[in-house]
Parts: C-alpha cells; sequence; structure tokens
C-alpha cells in the first residue's frame, strides 16, 4: 500500500493485545508476557471475552470496550474473527495492527484488507512473529528473547529466522533500532518498510532475508531510494534453486532463475551476502567505510604466515593488493630491519617494538596509493599487544576510514581490540575475514556506481522499428510464435545489429546449392523448421562445406536425420550463409527474456554450442546505456578474453556494448519481445556480427517499459521553447547535469539561495548536489531549463522539481531560476509543464511550502491556482495546495 501509518505500526503510542491469554504456550500468552515485560512506556490493553483481567490488568470483553482507541493491535485470534476484528478497530481510529493469526484462506485475507482499507489500517503479517522496536521498549512478538537497542533495521520473511537472529545477536551485543517479521505480507511488504527506515533518523543500516519479490517496480524504487540513504544489506535464499525450465531460449530458461534477483539487488545499490554472519559483518564494516571505497588493500602483519594468509584470501576475492612505490619503500627501509618484505604484505618482523608499529603504520597511511590498509598482529612475548594499540590509537583515529584491523588471538589480544574498536576501527577476527569485508565494499561500491546510471530507453543507435514490428506483427497474423532464422536476423538488421549473409531454400539440395553459388563457398548449412529451436540439438548445423558435392551430401543426410531425430517437426527447407573467417573472434551469446516478477532481462556470456556447460553469464535489467553494459560484460569470465592475449587483440567493447543497448532497446519497442538468443555473437577487434539468432515474440505483450522495473529516462517529455528570442531546451534532469547542477547553484544570488532552501548556504555538498540529479522517474521528476552557449555547451537557467510521497497522493513543488529569468513568466510555464506531468502520473496534490517573505513565488502560487492552506500553515512559512484531481 504505502508508508501511510507505519509509524503507528512500527513506534506506537498504546498497544492492545486482542486474544489476551494466560494459556501456557499460547501465543496471546506469549505476546501478553513480551509485552509486559518490556519497558514500553505507553499502555497496553487486552481483550478477551472470557476474562475480566489479566496479571491485574482489567481486560475488555470486545474491541468497542476499548477506553481508548490503541495505536496498535496485536491479534492473536482465530481466522475466521480478523476481518471483523479490523473492521472493529478501523472504526475505532486504530491505524496498525499485527496478524499473528495463520491459517487464513485467500478470502479471509483478503476480507481483512477490505475493512482495513476505508480507515487506511495498515496490517503486518498475517502468520507473523511481530516486530520489535528496542528504542521504545516495544516487544509485540512471541519470540523467546527480547532484541537489544541499536541503529539496525531487520526486516525477515521468515519468522523462524527472527527468532534465530534475536539469539545469535544478544550474544554479540548487536542491537536493533526494528526487527519486523513480514508473515505473508498480504499489505505491509519490503518496499512500504524500505521506504519508512530510508528516512527513519534512529536507522543507520537495513538488512532484509528475502524468500520473493512482489511488485517489483515498487520494490526498485524503495530499495533505490534507501540505498542513496544508508546501506541495505540482503540475504536472498533459493540461490541454488531446482535447476532451469526448459524454454525455446537460453536465456528464456533463467526466466524466475536467482540470476535475476541478484541482477536486480546489484542495480538498486544494494549488497547481497550469502549467510547471515556476513550480513552483520557486512553492515559494521560499511558503516565504517561508506563514501570512502579503496580499490587496493595494502597489507600490514607482523608474522608472515597472518600475511600470506590475506594474500592467499585477496586472490580468491579478487581483490588488488597493490604494489609499494619506491618512494614508500624507500621510508619503510629507514625504519623496518634489512630483512623486512619489502612488498606487499609488508612483514614487520615477529620482534617489532611499538616504535616500529607506529613508523610503519605513519609511512602507509600516508601514502594514498595504499588504499585500505589491514593492520595484523599476532601477540608475542616481546610487546603487549595493549601497548601496541594505544600507541596506534591516535594514527588509527584520524584514518579510521582507511584502516581494518585483525588482532589474532583471544584473551591476550582482547584490550588491544577494545582500544581499536574505541578509535573507530573496523575490527575482524581473522586476515580471510578481513579481506572478505574489503571485498563486500568492492561490490557495494559498484552496485552504488550503478544508482548515478539514468538510461534513456532509446541510446541505441538508429534503427527501423516499422520493418522489425512489421516482421513481428506478420509473424503473429500468421499463427507463430518463433520466428525463423531469416526473419529473427531480419529484425536484427533492422537494429543495427551486423548478422552474416543467409539465404533460405526448400527443402532440397539443389536449391541450397543454387544458393551457395550465389553468396560464395564455404558455406553453412542449417535446418529450417518453426518446431526446432536448437537446430545443433537435432543436428541441423553443418559448417564450412566447400563446394557443391559436399553441400549436397550434407544436405541429404541433414533431412534424413533431422526427420529420424524429430519426426513430427515440420520441416520448410534449409538456410545457406557465408562461413566467416575470425580465427580470433570470441564465442558470445547476447539474450533476452521477461522474468515472471521483474519484467525484461538481458543475458550476456560466452557463446557457443557449450553455453548451459560454461555458464558463463550475467544478468542486466533494462534500460542499459554503455556505462551499465560494459559492467554487464564486466561481470563474466570472457571478458578477461575479450581483453586481449598473445596474439589476440582486444575486442571492440564498444561494439559489444552497442549489442547490449540495442537489446534494450528492442524490449522498450517491441512489447511481443518474449525470448531473444543471439548466439553465436563472433567478437573481435574488427567489431561483432551475429551468426544465428532465434526470437520468440507473443501476443500478450510481455516486454515493453510498461514491465521494466526500473523506468527508463522519460526523453520523450524534452521540449524546445522560444522565450523572448532564446532558443530554451527544457528536459528531464540526467545524472550527467551534475557538473552545469553545481555552476547554476554557484551563480545564484545568496537570497535566492536562501528563498529556495530556507538557509543561507556557500555550496551544495556533493552528495546532496548527487542526489539532486540522480533521481527515481517513478517518484520524482525535474525539469531543467538549458540555453546552448557559443562554445557548443550547455547552461543551467533553471529547475522546477516535484518529490512524491510513496503513495503519489501528494508531490511538493518547488522551482528556481536564474536572476536574468525571473519575473518574466517562464517560472508560470515551467510550473504548467510539472502540473501537465503530474496529472498525467496520477498524483493527486502538488503542495508547494513557501518562505513568507518570498513574495514572487507566492505570487506563482496564486497564479498557478494554489490554495492557502492557512491550517497547515505557520507564521513564518505558508503551504500552498493545488488539487489535481
Amino acid at each position: 500500500m504505502s508508508i501511510r501509518h507505519l509509524d503507528q505500526l512500527l513506534s506506537p503510542r498504546s498497544v492492545v493485545v486482542v486474544g489476551a491469554s494466560n494459556r501456557p504456550g499460547s501465543v496471546g500468552a506469549t505476546v501478553w508476557r513480551n509485552l509486559r515485560a518490556g519497558t514500553f512506556a505507553g499502555p497496553v490493553f487486552g481483550v478477551n471475552p472470557n476474562r475480566p483481567d489479566l496479571d491485574g490488568v482489567a481486560l475488555s470483553a470486545r474491541v468497542s470496550d476499548l477506553p481508548e482507541a490503541p495505536d496498535l493491535a496485536v491479534l492473536c485470534t482465530p481466522p475466521d474473527t480478523v476481518p471483523g476484528l479490523i473492521a472493529e478497530l478501523g472504526e475505532l481510529g486504530t491505524r496498525a495492527a499485527i496478524v499473528m493469526t495463520a491459517g487464513l484462506s485467500a478470502a479471509q485475507k483478503q476480507a481483512a484488507l477490505d475493512a482495513a482499507r476505508p480507515h487506511l489500517l495498515r496490517l503486518l503479517g498475517p502468520n507473523c512473529l511481530g516486530l520489535v522496536s528496542p528504542r521504545i521498549g516495544l516487544n509485540a512478538s512471541f519470540a523467546h528473547v527480547d532484541a537489544l537497542p541499536g541503529d539496525i533495521a531487520f526486516v525477515s520473511q521468515s519468522g523462524a529466522l527472527v527468532t534465530a537472529v534475536l539469539d545469535w545477536a544478544r550474544s554479540r551485543r548487536i542491537g536493533f533500532s526494528h526487527m519486523v517479521s513480514l508473515g505473508e505480507r498480504a499489505d505491509v511488504d519490503f518496499g512500504d518498510l524500505l521506504d519508512h527506515f530510508a528516512s527513519d533518523p534512529h536507522t543507520r543500516a537495513i538488512l532484509l532475508y528475502m524468500e520473493s519479490i512482489e511488485s517489483p517496480r515498487k520494490f526498485m524504487s524503495a530499495a533505490r531510494a534507501a540505498a542513496r540513504n544508508k546501506p541495505v544489506i540482503v540475504v536472498k535464499a533459493g540461490r541454488a534453486g531446482k535447476g532451469l525450465q526448459a524454454a525455446a531460449s537460453h536465456t528464456g530458461a533463467l526466466a524466475g532463475s536467482d540470476v535475476v534477483i541478484d541482477a536486480a539487488i546489484r542495480r538498486a545499490g544494494m549488497l547481497r551476502v550469502d549467510t547471515l554472519q556476513d550480513l552483520f559483518m557486512a553492515a559494521e564494516t560499511l558503516a565504517h567505510f561508506r563514501g570512502n571505497p579503496q580499490r587496493g588493500l595494502t597489507l600490514m602483519t607482523n608474522g608472515g604466515g597472518a600475511g600470506v594468509m590475506a594474500a592467499d584470501a585477496a586472490a580468491l576475492a579478487g581483490v588488488d593488493l597493490p604494489p609499494l612505490s619506491e618512494a614508500l619503500r624507500g621510508k619503510l627501509d629507514a625504519v623496518l630491519p634489512p630483512t623486512w618484505s619489502r612488498g606487499n604484505p609488508v612483514d614487520i618482523i615477529g620482534d617489532a617494538p611499538v616504535e616500529r608499529y607506529t613508523a610503519t603504520l605513519r609511512a602507509l597511511l600516508d601514502d594514498p596509493e595504499t588504499g585500505t590498509v589491514l593492520f595484523m598482529h599476532a601477540p608475542t612475548a616481546i610487546v603487549r599487544s595493549e601497548d601496541i594499540a594505544r600507541a596506534c590509537a591516535p594514527l588509527a583515529r584520524e584514518a579510521a576510514g582507511r584502516l581494518m584491523s585483525s588482532w589474532l588471538g583471544d584473551a591476550g589480544v582482547a584490550e588491544a581490540r577494545r582500544i581499536f574498536e574505541g578509535a573507530g576501527v573496523a575490527g575482524y577476527d581473522t586476515p580471510e575475514e578481513a579481506v572478505r569485508a574489503f571485498s563486500m565494499l568492492a561490490r557495494y561500491a559498484s552496485n552504488q556506481a550503478m544508482l548515478t546510471e539514468a538510461p534513456t530507453a532509446s541510446e541505441a543507435g538508429p534503427a527501423d522499428r516499422a520493418a522489425a514490428r512489421a516482421i513481428v506483427e506478420a509473424a503473429l497474423a500468421a499463427g507463430r510464435d518463433m520466428l525463423d532464422e531469416l526473419e529473427a536476423k531480419a529484425v536484427l538488421q533492422a537494429y543495427g545489429i551486423p548478422v552474416v549473409p543467409t539465404d533460405a531454400v526448400g527443402p532440397s539440395a539443389g536449391e541450397a546449392v543454387a544458393a551457395a553459388a550465389s553468396i560464395g563457398y564455404p558455406v553453412a548449412l542449417k535446418i529450417l523448421s518453426p518446431d526446432i529451436s536448437h537446430k545443433s540439438d537435432v543436428g541441423g548445423v553443418v559448417l564450412a562445406l566447400a563446394d557443391a558435392a559436399a553441400l549436397r551430401q550434407a544436405a541429404d543426410q541433414m533431412l534424413a536425420r533431422v526427420r529420424s531425430v524429430k519426426p513430427s517437426a515440420r520441416i520448410t527447407g534449409f538456410t545457406v550463409q557465408a562461413m566467416v573467417s575470425r580465427p580470433h573472434a570470441q564465442e558470445l551469446i547476447v539474450g533476452a527474456s521477461v522474468d515472471p516478477v521483474f519484467g525484461p532481462v538481458i543475458l550476456f556470456g560466452q557463446g557457443g554450442t557449450a553455453v548451459e556447460v560454461m555458464a558463463d553469464r550475467a544478468i542486466g535489467l533494462p534500460p542499459l546505456n554503455r556505462v551499465l553494459a560494459r559492467e554487464l560484460v564486466a561481470g563474466t569470465r570472457v571478458a578477461r578474453l575479450l581483453a586481449g592475449y598473445r596474439d589476440h587483440a582486444p575486442a571492440r567493447m564498444d561494439a559489444i556494448c552497442d549489442v547490449l543497448v540495442t537489446v534494450s532497446q528492442m524490449l522498450a519497442d517491441l512489447p511481443e519481445l518474449a525470448e531473444l538468443d543471439i548466439n553465436p555473437l563472433l567478437a573481435d577487434s574488427d567489431g561483432v556480427i551475429a551468426l544465428d539468432a532465434r526470437l520468440r515474440v507473443t501476443a500478450a505483450a510481455s516486454a515493453g517499459t510498461s514491465r521494466f522495473a526500473i523506468p527508463p529516462y522519460p526523453a520523450e517529455l524534452a521540449e524546445t521553447w522560444a522565450w523572448q528570442g532564446r532558443q530554451l531546451l527544457v528536459r528531464p534532469i540526467r545524472p550527467e547535469d551534475e557538473a552545469r547542477h553545481l555552476a547554476f547553484a554557484g551563480q545564484l544570488a545568496p537570497e535566492d539561495i536562501r528563498l529556495r532552501f530556507f538557509s543561507t548556504r556557500r555550496e551544495l555538498p556533493r552528495s546532496e548536489l548527487a542526489r539532486l540529479v540522480q533521481i527515481d522517474y517513478d517518484r520524482e521528476m525535474a525539469f531543467v531549463v538549458l540555453e546552448a552557449q557559443p562554445d557548443g555547451t550547455q547552461r543551467t537557467l533553471g529547475v522546477v522539481r516535484a518529490v512524491a510521497d510513496p503513495d503519489n497522493v501528494e508531490a511538493e513543488f518547488a522551482i528556481i531560476l536564474a536572476a536574468e529569468l525571473q519575473g518574466h513568466g517562464l517560472g508560470l510555464r515551467l510550473l504548467d509543464k510539472m502540473v501537465a506531468y503530474l496529472r498525467g502520473h496520477g498524483t493527486q496534490r502538488l503542495v508547494a511550502l513557501v518562505l513568507r517573505e518570498n513574495t514572487g513565488m507566492r505570487e506563482l502560487a496564486v497564479n498557478g491556482g494554489f490554495v492557502l492552506d492557512e491550517a497547515g500553515s505557520d507564521r513564518d512559512v505558508y503551504r500552498y495546495v493545488l488539487d489535481l484531481r
């Protein structure tokens, strides 16, 4: 639904347990005991028609008998009672309920939702463990232990896992701002809670345990918004799966698989980990290093063994250990004995006194090329570990964001660990654990970088969309869902993807020979059948036929073979194509399919007939641009071969990326596209060429931008305005506008900045500036006004912005223009454009918060049809509202 009334759910002022009991082992008794045993300061009411009191607290026989409307109700009653109780609670004024009850039928769940909807009453569950909010002492769950207070929000699809995590975290003194068991997610889901916790000042990091995802665009918008504000870390069950289903294409076989969810998590800027231990380790690591990801790791140790262990772990994790510069080696030569390692790892030798530790650490931290430093220490009898820690602590405190530590041992290094922890240094039990944490940082930084990309749905090269659509529509009109090879290649050609010349002929050897004479030998021969998708599986492909005799023999044998292997297949003929001789080319696969949850997805990997065996592939979500396409390619092993080796020159990466971007565009333009495989796509230093393609379509229109989990850049909203003799481009903002936006802000008068931001600021912080240009077009819109300059660049002259709440009920509006454009009516025209957009987007109200002395903005609001909301205004800030319905 939304984030409405989630504050009453997560931070209620009063609670009622409906079904409160003292029956041992019952849910009602456990919840009542947990609520009463905590430090929750608000009133706790109980409802039970069969007893007047419980533990000295008077109970109500019915919900309607309660002395006041509680913020939160916890329902521990039979399934058939739940819809009626929700209706009563809504009438009373309660706005949040936890349905502990299991076993609700689909009809009962729907009845409960129908009862809640008129009151916007939020439902958590059913069949859930409940929630815990330690900051306010609330334990509205039937967990066996309470949670410690902290700043981590944990949301789990599994109630059993919540109890396990509570046990595990309590023993390690890990605290939580909230712990929430979602249960069956009839109403409150991951997207709702991500939206809430993204702006919760008491939550530093958000941890999720997921088994499945619904409402993908809502989830992706919420996840991307939350990941901009704080670390979001995911454990997703089901990574192994039960195998892939049969499909017409290799890519289609991945629909619904875990790799698609993995791609969504990466694209949303979150971090996925494999275990609960990694979940909390990642949260702690990101708390120390967020905003300062270092590419390389320099190892410092007093024992060669620890250094070797860390270096081995780094090699396995793909973590770079940068070499030491000559200047740094010179500094270390001056403070280390001659037998030191003179490389990375930096082994300072086991007899190191305190002074050697501090001098080495200072030298490493003074050199930015060392990246992050991992400080490792094994205890010795020569010097106490805590003395080393105290001496290094001042250096550690100054560089906590570049320092990791691993004090090897237990009781002998406990005080040293405590000292470094007090200095703000992330600590790990083993070197391998520290390296694993650093590799998480690298993955997280890469995923965060993907958040800055806002590709349009039309970044591919010129395309003959009409020709491609005609081919698709003709196949559907003929009752076919599989395009034949020539049709599939014709669609690729329409989009500018190079294909090998191919002719289709009837099922006779003579026709194949005639076609080959026109093309020129050597040729490849393939069977042509609407019932055969993977031709090589039935012996339907023969390569490098050198002359007519070989071709004639191959054709006859192929017909006999295919009719024997697949007698029911309709054979319409052969395709004859020129053999492509590119001996240094790599065989790739580029594909597309429609995932049942996340919609259109794109595949890239090593191609050829052994594509399933190699399983070297990466999945991405459209829309793609070249940056995202390169990231997709980099996620495969074949990427290293494409970079070149020995006598193989590097492949033309731009050509490969352009194919991926073009496929992304095809998914946007052709909603009927259900599955596509280009396999093999040959790639070398000369570019790319598609040797084979298969394409399945469906009249159900399963692709298209409306099915994209991430909305593309809305290029269609751009306009050119003639304005008082000037040509202005008005278009949605993009991440690459950052530099122009910074220059624009720098030219604004201090008073204009104060009136817009309600404070005087000399400059915008980099993080805030990035947030202004990297927007989610599903929830926010900003139109920039640009003017071309004589040097060919563009200058930003103004921006109008509206940010909607997650329910798209109300959007807050703001506008700022360069001084030269103020007072001439351009602001009203920009407002009209934003109003038209929001109306089309279904937003109900537009709100402007205006400082009392901002007479220009107040006049604009009145001229734009806004009405002053006197109840929502105060002496300094006026609230204007425009009803868009």
